[in-house]
């Protein structure tokens, strides 16, 4: 093959720096363009009144719960083709990418049918009072029917990010959220002479632009080295793809699933000290997600750069392009913590004018921004080790993170301190993660020495 044939890793060779960046720029400009849906939301929901807004920061993270489920499926297929092509094995990669694409489609149906059924357990679990209850059905119902687009867009997204595809990856995402972003205004509050559906439009936006990002998707694949190709499944066993994809696939999408769960368990805490608190912590979730996407899109970027490098046994390159990231992760999580504590009050009136809801607002930024650093450590983490194959390893950290520090935590300060002793559990389960994090990691390439690494590297 030449060194122009689009069916060689793109990352084993060149600038491990050049890559980060190539790599990650894309992914938070499509990260940021995916998180830019919540602010849009919450701003346009917020205008409909405080019981709105409570209402939709119990569905957040829900959402983000489920669609994290996807985002697991996502690392599994890039986890597998990324190591496929580093390998040198374009066949297999060509199988596995195919394969992924149907797997996350029919987990995304079967998704989306959960969702239905259970939208009362669920919200009633999370303390939801009844007369805010009417409201989340209204918006959890069409959100449900069209869950499983978002699945599919994972699917793609997938094979994308395993081939080195970052730009046309963030281009899916740019498209799904440019048409919320048009469509937010006139269906949540109307516009045009349009009264808008209320809450139910941010629901109508999601699923329509979901719609949208699979069509892109669609087209962008076909330029690929891994089109879609569904006749390669024809004739050969399925067994190697799928064992392939949930080794690493499951895992990681319980490991993405149990932060937000942690996430909807803190959530049900804050309802105890009112509607206020519950608006204002939900507010403020929306504004930290947006603000460590630079955090998200390295996360999503390093499992392409480390598995594509693994699989071909550049192992020093690997480790390089870890340390590049754990450094940007530090200074970069520092940075917008210091920003959050000075501007926490002037973010929360962009939401809101309720003096409640903004105390709230502020109170949580300045507790819980100083987790940045550690929670981006936590992340990049987990994108490494799924990327190498021990997706097990990002699980158990994920558990330990939630059940051994969050939770307990939250339920020994409350009594004392309120929302700020539950503002404070998440502070503390970030920490262990950026800990545990760098200890799981610095153990996985302690086995791969330099010495190795130089060996296997080709000639």
């Amino acid at each position: 093959m030449s060194a122009s044939d689009p069916s060689l890793p793109r990352l084993v060779s060149g600038s491990i720096p050049g890559h980060l960046v190539s790599q990650t720029l894309p992914a938070v400009i499509g990260v940021a363009a995916i998180m830019s849906i919540g602010i849009v939301d919450a701003y346009f929901i917020g205008q409909l009144g405080r019981e709105q807004l409570a209402a939709i920061s119990f569905i957040f993270p829900v959402s983000v719960a489920s669609t994290s489920l996807g985002v697991g499926v996502m690392v599994g297929i890039n986890s597998v083709v990324a190591r496929a092509l580093g390998e040198g094995d374009f066949e297999r990669a060509a199988r596995r990418a195919n394969f992924g694409i149907v797997f996350a489609c029919a987990c995304g149906l079967l998704m989306g049918l959960a969702l239905w059924l259970l939208i009362d357990p669920i919200f009633a679990a999370m303390n939801a009072p009844a007369d805010i209850m009417p409201l989340i059905r209204t918006y959890m119902v069409p959100f449900s029917i069209g869950f499983p687009l978002s699945f599919a867009i994972m699917g793609f997204n997938g094979v994308l990010r395993g081939q080195g595809e970052a730009k046309r990856t963030s281009t899916v995402s740019i498209a799904y959220a440019a048409a919320n972003w048009v469509l937010d205004p006139l269906l949540i509050t109307g516009a045009l002479g349009f009264e808008g559906f209320g809450i139910a439009g941010a629901a109508y936006a999601t699923a329509i632009g979901w719609g949208v990002g699979v069509a892109v998707a669609l087209w962008l694949l076909r330029g690929t080295a891994l089109p879609l190709n569904l006749s390669l499944l024809r004739h050969c066993s399925l067994i190697d793809p799928a064992k392939a994809i949930i080794r690493v696939g499951l895992p990681a999408a319980f490991s993405n699933a149990i932060n937000p769960l942690g996430l909807a368990v803190l959530t049900a805490l804050v309802a105890l000290e009112g509607e206020a608190a519950v608006a204002g912590f939900g507010a403020a979730g929306r504004l930290q997600s947006f603000v460590i996407v630079p955090l998200l899109g390295l996360s999503g970027a390093i499992g392409a750069i480390v598995g594509q490098n693994w699989g071909a046994g550049r192992f020093d390159r690997a480790r390089e392009a870890t340390l590049y990231a754990a450094g940007f992760c530090i200074v970069w999580g520092l940075l917008v913590a210091v920003a959050m504590l000075v501007a926490g009050e002037s973010f929360a009136q962009i939401f809101t004018d309720d003096p409640a809801v903004v105390a709230e607002f502020a109170l949580y930024l300045t507790i819980a921004a100083w987790g940045y650093a550690g929670f981006g450590l936590l992340i990049v983490g987990n994108g490494i080790m799924n990327a190498v194959d021990k997706a097990g390893f990002a699980l158990a950290q994920s558990v330990a993170r939630v059940f051994l520090v969050m939770l307990p935590v939250a339920l020994i300060m409350q009594p004392g301190m309120g929302s700020a002793g539950i503002y404070t559990a998440e502070l503390a389960a970030n920490l262990f993660g950026a800990v545990s994090a760098v200890a799981l990691v610095r153990h996985i390439f302690a086995k791969h020495t330099p010495a190795r690494s130089a060996a296997m590297a080709p000639r």
